[in-house]
């Protein structure tokens, strides 16, 4: 099999151990040390426990000879997050003039499938959970800006930069805390040509309802599974367009006024009972809300038992 084969194969079967085999073959033809990584991490789970120590040292002692050349196609911009047998699969970009051009070239990385733009160098290297709350001032349009706990502003962009890049290979995509707009929402559904997304991240984006319904009617992304919508003045009628995502199941509503509406929304969707987690605070649904929550015998279990002690 031609390398380009396999590895679009292990794009849509990243766990497909033989595919991985038959690809460090082809690897240490070309004599990339990977092949002998993926070779030797292979081994591992299968190396007595008295054999791993040395096992591990000589991996460690090969990605430390190899690892500095592994990144040569990529732009100096894109930080790796994440890797599998030596290459990127998780890449950090930060917004800039030239982010279509970096963008591009991080996409003809045989394997980065989870991407991540920020407005901020810095901004990749935060715990997410500790920007969920007091973000409590206003911008000039009425928008909330980061204020505390070190949270970086929203940043302005202009998603159309993008125009003409193909999204459709990414599994995850992380586009939180930059200022993307409802219509910037929309433009961004049009980049997806392939259903492999799996996970959006767009909190504090302002895509707002229409933004929201764009995305969701979007055919490519109906196999979402995860969805961060945090702070998007959404209100129940973004919860209504969410209805087309049957796939989810895990799902950030926070800091949006959803009220009763918001709720009956929720629980009316076809995923519904399908959520293992969900991220919804009593104040976005009100007291009533939270009765809705508590009763629904579509929820699972224990999301139910959670709101039944609120």
């Amino acid at each position: 099999m031609k390398v380009m084969a396999i590895e679009e194969a292990l794009r849509a079967h990243p766990d497909d151990l033989t595919a991985w085999h038959a690809y460090s073959d082809r690897l240490l033809e070309r004599g990339d040390a990977r092949g002998t990584l993926i070779r030797l991490e292979q081994r591992l789970p299968r190396t007595r426990p008295a054999d791993r120590p040395a096992l591990e040292r000589e991996i460690a002692d090969l990605v430390a000879e190899h690892e500095d050349r592994w990144d040569d196609g990529l732009p100096g911009a894109a930080r790796v997050r994440s890797r599998r047998y030596g290459f990127a699969t998780e890449v950090a970009v930060t917004w800039s003039d030239d982010v279509r051009e970096v963008v591009e070239q991080v996409l003809r990385a045989p394997f980065v499938t989870t991407l991540r733009l920020t407005s901020n160098a810095a901004d990749d290297d935060d715990d997410d959970e500790e920007w969920d709350e007091d973000w409590d001032e206003e911008d000039e349009d009425g928008w909330d800006l980061a204020v505390d706990r070190g949270a970086p502003r929203p940043g302005r962009l202009d998603v159309r930069a993008l125009a003409g890049l193909d999204l459709g290979r990414l599994t995850e995509l992380d586009l939180s805390y930059l200022s993307v707009g409802f219509d910037g929402a929309e433009f961004l559904a049009g980049l997806f040509v392939s259903d492999r997304l799996r996970a959006l991240d767009l909190r504090y984006c302002r895509v707002a309802d229409t933004g929201l319904a764009a995305l969701a009617a979007r055919p490519q992304l109906a196999g979402l599974r995860r969805l961060h919508l945090q702070r998007n003045r959404l209100t129940a009628d973004g919860v209504r367009s969410l209805h087309r995502l049957t796939e989810l199941t895990e799902l950030d509503l926070r800091y949006n006024d959803l009220g009763e509406a918001g709720a009956r929304a929720l629980l009316a969707a076809p995923f519904a009972c399908s959520l293992t987690r969900l991220w919804l605070y009593d104040s976005d649904v009100g007291e009533d809300g939270v009765r809705e929550l508590a009763q629904a015998a579509n929820l699972p279990p224990g999301l139910r038992s959670m709101w039944r002690c609120v």
